[in-house]
C-alpha cells in the first residue's frame, strides 16, 4: 500500500528553518510561561508536582475542565481522553474507526491529516466541497450524494482550516442527518473553537448532537500553547475503551507537566483571559490582512474568515500552481506560506495573519513585490 505523506508538515519542516518571514503555521502569538504562571500559588503548585507517570487518559481535574469547556459540563469528564496534541487525537480516532476498504468523506478545503491518515489505513477517500461562491459554505447536496452505505466516517474541521468558516446549526444538523442515514461516524476537528472574529460566542460542537460523533480539541490555537502538545478526544462512551487502547499503544499519556499547565489554562477565569487575548490579537491583525488584500484587488481576493488566524487568499495568476507561487515567495523573499494544494484547493495560499503587526506587515510587503513580479 502506497504511503501518503503529510504534505503540509513536510513543507513547513523543509522550508521553515530558512524562512525570514513565516506565515505558514496555524497559530497566533503563543503565550509565555509567565503569562500563565502568574502567581506564587500557581508557581509553587507546578514546582511541587511529581514527575511521575501521569494517568493514561489525563488527570481527573483536567478531564473535568476539558469537559466543562468543550462539552458544557464537567459531568462528561469520563468521555475525555487527553492526548499528545490534536495530532495524536486524530490519528487514534482514524486508526480506531477506519478499516481497509472503508469509504471516508472529508471536507475540502480542509486540514488534511485525517484525509491522509485514512488513505494510509487503506480507505477510499472522497472530498465534499465548500463553495467559495457562497462564502465557503458546505455543499450539503453534494455530501448527501457522496455518502453511501459503506461510508464509515465523515470528517469535518469546524471552524474550518484553512477557510475560517463556522458551520451553522442547520448545516451541522444536515451533516448529522446524512451520517445517521448510513450509520457513519462524524469525526470533527474542533481545535479552532474559541478563535471567533465577530462574536464572543464559542463555535458550536458536534458533541451531543449525534451518538456517533468524535470531537477533537487542543490548547494549540485559541489558548496559544502549541508547545505543550496537549489535545483531547471527546467520545461517546461506547467507543472510549477502543480509543483508549489505541492511545496506550501510541504515547501512553500526555506529559505530566503539560497536564499541570493545562489545568491552569482551563480554569474558568484564566480560560476567559486567554480567549480574550487571542481574539484581540486576531481582530487587530485581520484589519491589516484585509487592507492588504483589498489593496491588490486585481490580483488577490479573500472570503473574510469567521474564525481562526488564517486567511485563505485567492490569487489571480491561474497559469501558476499554488506550490509554484509559494516556492517563489520563499526563494525570492524568504516568506513562507502554505500552498492551497495542501488543502485540496488550487490557486489559493494560506496566510497565518495572527502575528505581531510589524512582522505581518514586513512579510506582506515582501509578498507584494514578488506577486507583482510574477504577474508582470
Amino acid at each position: 500500500m502506497t504511503f501518503t505523506p503529510f504534505e503540509l508538515l513536510e513543507w513547513q519542516g523543509r522550508l521553515g528553518a530558512t524562512a525570514t518571514h513565516s506565515l505558514a503555521d496555524s497559530g497566533c502569538r503563543p503565550i509565555r510561561l509567565r503569562d500563565l504562571v502568574d502567581s506564587e500559588q500557581s508557581l509553587n503548585r507546578l514546582l511541587d508536582s511529581e514527575l511521575s507517570y501521569p494517568p493514561t487518559c489525563g488527570t481527573t481535574r483536567l478531564r473535568a475542565l476539558i469537559a466543562q469547556w468543550h462539552a458544557g459540563s464537567a459531568d462528561h469528564a469520563s468521555e475525555v481522553i487527553v492526548t499528545a496534541g490534536a495530532a495524536e487525537a486524530n490519528t487514534v480516532a482514524v486508526e480506531t474507526l477506519i478499516r481497509p476498504g472503508d469509504h471516508v468523506v472529508t471536507m475540502s478545503p480542509g486540514y488534511r491529516q485525517v484525509w491522509g491518515a485514512a488513505r494510509n489505513q487503506g480507505a477510499v477517500v472522497e472530498e465534499f466541497p465548500l463553495d467559495p461562491q457562497r462564502g465557503w459554505r458546505p455543499d450539503i447536496p453534494a455530501l448527501a450524494d457522496m455518502v453511501r452505505p459503506d461510508t464509515r466516517a465523515i470528517s469535518v474541521t469546524n471552524p474550518n482550516n484553512p477557510a475560517g468558516i463556522i458551520l451553522t446549526d442547520e448545516e451541522m444538523d444536515a451533516i448529522v442527518s446524512i451520517a445517521d442515514r448510513v450509520g457513519a461516524w462524524i469525526l470533527s476537528d474542533e481545535v479552532h473553537r474559541g478563535t471567533e472574529l465577530r462574536t464572543e460566542a464559542v463555535s458550536p460542537t458536534f458533541r451531543g448532537r449525534y451518538d456517533r460523533a468524535v470531537c477533537v480539541g487542543s490548547l494549540s490555537k485559541a489558548f496559544g500553547m502549541p508547545g505543550l502538545r496537549l489535545g483531547w478526544l471527546i467520545t461517546p462512551p461506547v467507543l472510549a475503551p477502543r480509543l483508549r487502547q489505541r492511545h496506550e499503544y501510541t504515547t501512553v499519556s500526555a506529559a505530566g507537566p503539560a497536564m499541570a499547565l493545562a489545568e491552569l489554562a482551563l480554569a474558568p477565569a484564566t480560560r476567559t483571559r486567554l480567549l480574550d487575548r487571542y481574539r484581540g490579537f486576531l481582530r487587530e491583525s485581520w484589519t491589516h490582512m484585509h487592507q492588504w488584500v483589498a489593496s491588490h484587488d486585481q490580483l488577490l481576493s479573500v472570503v473574510p474568515p469567521q474564525a481562526t488566524s488564517l486567511a485563505f487568499v485567492r490569487y489571480h495568476l491561474d497559469e501558476l500552481t499554488s506550490t509554484e507561487v509559494a516556492e517563489a515567495l520563499h526563494a525570492r523573499g524568504g516568506v513562507l506560506v502554505a500552498p492551497g494544494a495542501h488543502f485540496g484547493t488550487e490557486h489559493h495560499l494560506r496566510f497565518t495573519y495572527g502575528q505581531e503587526p510589524a512582522h505581518l506587515l514586513a512579510a506582506l510587503e515582501k509578498t507584494s513585490h514578488i506577486l507583482k513580479e510574477l504577474s508582470a
